[in-house]
């Protein structure tokens, strides 16, 4: 099932990034870290222009804290 990101102008898998944001979270409570440093890259990786993958990350980073 694909979603319309109109900011990125990207159309991605929805379940991919379920399944990337459940991974993340799985490593980030098995090693105790925050997920940003994990999560960056991966959307980085999977097509996500890098202003708005870290645009996304640091929004969580601060949402989360």
């Amino acid at each position: 099932m694909q979603i319309y990101l109109p900011i990125a102008e990207l159309s991605v898998n929805l379940f991919f990034l379920v399944g990337i944001g459940g991974a993340v979270g799985f490593l980030s409570g098995l090693f105790g870290v925050g997920g940003g440093f994990l999560l960056t890259p991966l959307l980085i990786f999977s097509g996500v222009p890098t202003a708005v993958a870290v645009a996304s990350v640091t929004g969580q980073v601060v949402a989360a804290s």
